[in-house]
């Protein structure tokens, strides 16, 4: 209990460890039902009367009014590794309720744990805090060797060439592997009605925009930054209408007549200033000389002066055959009869992301200085013209080729909704694609070095731990996790890393891996992990217990990785262990082997889920690890009496997001 003067005594509520299981769990049952393949989508009403029906989620859990620090505090790690990785909410929280309820059963167990404590509770709440510490600590010293050991042997590493083939939105064509890997991610976001648009339309957005001779992760990087710019969201139109149009969508629309584009090309000027000088800005003060004559004499003089100036302007523009102006600020009415006068254009009020935008692609340099225009601040395009899009009229624009841009082909998402959630939804949807295919191509030093030493060493032979198998791996290099390294979906990666940690556990020393009795710190994780698939075979448990059967007897039967290729019926993936044939892959080019339809035999596990990262795997099982040893180190609660300023995080004017066998004219 604390005091404080003036105040009195604040309400303290002290924790335990049931109370922290009980909030994550009343959180898991929220997300659970949206979880996996066969997850639906969650509807939320609020005071208002309005609706929101969505299966992401982030938007699931910022849409919760939250009233316990504890699930505020959850909830704000969950959506911080979103914002970095776009992918792993549900699968956060999953996790967090699993190692909670491990942790819990194992504190409780602990013998001869509250001798040293005043009670059981107090005894169970520091067996819980030192086991999540040593859960941490295990993770971060050992997770990546096993991860490189034990499951990138059984992935793949997709190529940054699937973007430079136009994407063919026919049936009866092979989907690329990128293709695949973001159709997993818009079915879990989605669901399965529009996956496949929203794929293609994606991988038609970057491969548009891949930028000559730079790492995959600088052309996403690019498109993350400028996703503001590259898309127009349309209400009141089926989602299938959803498209990629040439050029840039500027939203604003043309204060003044927009140009007769009968003479090509067009040229245009960026302004970030007024065009018009100003008797005053903000915070500014004028001196003017004594008297009132005197003071209206410089006031007229001033503004004649700066009349004189815009005419100058003006004239500068017209030599130079500017017929568009672009401003970030809003001009004044003499600009735009002048420039009415003079059969030019102007844009207002274009906001900084979409100027800068313009700039790097036109190639010209924004006005700074009205008095100073040059030739590089002229920027000539293909054209400019207005164009409608639902209920609102932009201005749309088309760059000449350049030799700065070789590759790039400048274009915009128009992304289509019938209702405004529910295109800021797929809009949302977007941004987290693309955050997660920069999480899954940015470089992770995950080496196999300590692991493999470590295995020769303990001169035991298992399927994971051999000599042999990290040199023959393919198509990696001694398992270092590559960019682009994906792994089958539907729980093959939380299959695969358990079954490396209980090899692991059974290979050390139970004096390093135990803490007075407890189970090996490995051998918990890896019960932990198990919960992922149970969720998502949690329709049909019969199918866990195969799936999980299967690929361990892969692993234990097998010395070789498995094999990735596209199936071009049922657009499926198949999953073969072993095999020598050496036909590449020419569409996906995923690894240097395929099977072929004939090869197929009951060891061949189908999977319908695609592909998911390894490195968004890896990094959503740290932070969680992470975010339960921050959680149990709270053991009290002030409930202060001043309201805390902190941001919201609750959606405002949400709306029907729109569900997922929606009815389209």
């Amino acid at each position: 209990m604390c005091a404080f003067q003036g105040v009195g005594m604040l309400p303290v509520e002290h924790l335990h460890l049931e109370h922290v299981l009980q909030t994550v769990c009343v959180l898991e049952s929220v997300v659970r039902r949206s979880f996996g393949p066969e997850g639906g989508q969650v509807l939320f009403t609020q005071d208002t009367g309005q609706a929101m029906l969505s299966r992401s989620g982030t938007r699931i859990l910022t849409a919760l009014r939250l009233e316990h620090p504890l699930a505020r505090m959850v909830v704000e790690c969950v959506l911080k590794h979103s914002t970095v990785t776009g992918d792993g909410s549900k699968t956060f929280i999953l996790l967090m309720a699993s190692l909670l309820r491990i942790i819990h059963t194992t504190a409780c167990k602990e013998p001869n744990v509250s001798h040293a404590y005043n009670s059981k509770a107090a005894a169970v709440a520091a067996a819980a805090r030192h086991l999540a510490d040593k859960m941490l600590a295990f993770a971060l010293e050992e997770l990546d060797d096993l991860i490189a050991v034990g499951v990138v042997p059984y992935g793949c590493c997709l190529s940054w060439e699937d973007f430079t083939t136009k994407t063919q939105l026919q049936a009866h064509t092979n989907n690329h592997g990128v293709q695949n890997l973001l159709t997993s991610f818009f079915h879990s976001r989605l669901g399965r009605t529009h996956c496949d648009l929203m794929s293609n339309l994606t991988c038609e957005l970057l491969t548009d925009w891949k930028l000559e001779n730079d790492l995959p992760s600088s052309s996403l990087h690019f498109v993350k930054d400028n996703l503001a710019a590259l898309h127009t969201p349309v209400s009141g139109f089926p989602v299938s209408c959803s498209r990629l149009i040439k050029g840039q969508v500027i939203h604003r629309d043309f204060a003044a007549p927009c140009p007769q584009t009968d003479h090509q090309p067009v040229k245009a000027v960026v302004f970030t200033g007024f065009l018009q000088p100003k008797l005053l800005r903000a915070e500014e003060v004028l001196e003017l000389g004594c008297g009132e004559e005197g003071k209206q004499r410089n006031i007229v003089q001033f503004n004649a002066w700066a009349e004189r100036s815009l005419e100058h302007v003006i004239a500068n523009l017209q030599s130079l055959g500017v017929s568009v102006l672009l401003s970030a600020v809003k001009q004044s009415a003499a600009v735009l009869a002048l420039a009415a006068q003079a059969e030019m254009s102007i844009v207002e009020c274009v906001s900084e992301d979409e100027l800068s935008l313009f700039a790097r692609l036109s190639g010209a340099t924004p006005v700074r200085d009205c008095w100073m225009i040059e030739p590089e601040h002229v920027a000539t395009l293909t054209f400019c013209r207005p164009i409608l899009l639902g209920a609102h009229r932009y201005v749309h624009v088309a760059f000449h080729d350049s030799a700065e841009r070789v590759s790039v082909k400048p274009c915009s998402l128009v992304i289509c909704g019938l209702g405004e959630g529910q295109t800021d939804q797929y809009a949302g949807a977007l941004r987290d694609a693309i955050r997660m295919l920069l999480s899954t191509w940015e470089p992770m030093d995950v080496t196999a070095t300590t692991a493999s030493e470590r295995t020769r060493q303990s001169n035991k032979s298992t399927s994971l731990h051999t000599d042999n198998q990290i040199p023959n791996a393919t198509p990696f290099k001694q398992c270092v996790l590559e960019p682009g390294c994906v792994i089958p979906a539907g729980g093959t990666f939380e299959f695969l890393l358990s079954h490396a940690l209980l090899q692991h556990g059974s290979s050390c020393s139970i004096s390093d891996d135990t803490m007075m009795g407890v189970p090996a710190v490995s051998q918990l994780l890896a019960n932990a992990l198990l919960s992922v698939p149970r969720q998502i075979y949690c329709h049909s448990p019969r199918r866990f217990l195969q799936t999980q059967t299967r690929l361990l007897s892969f692993v234990q039967n097998h010395s070789h990785p498995f094999s990735l290729a596209h199936k071009q019926e049922h657009n499926r993936i198949l999953i073969r262990v072993g095999g020598d044939c050496e036909c590449p892959l020419e569409e996906g080019k995923l690894t240097k082997h395929c099977c072929r339809e004939a090869d197929v035999s009951p060891n061949v596990v189908m999977s319908d889920s695609g592909l998911e990262s390894v490195s968004c795997k890896y990094r959503v099982l740290l932070a969680v690890l992470q975010c339960v040893s921050s959680l149990l180190q709270v053991d009290t609660v002030l409930h202060t009496h001043t309201a805390l300023h902190t941001q919201s995080h609750r959606l405002p004017n949400a709306s029907w997001e729109g569900t997922e066998d929606e009815a389209e004219d």
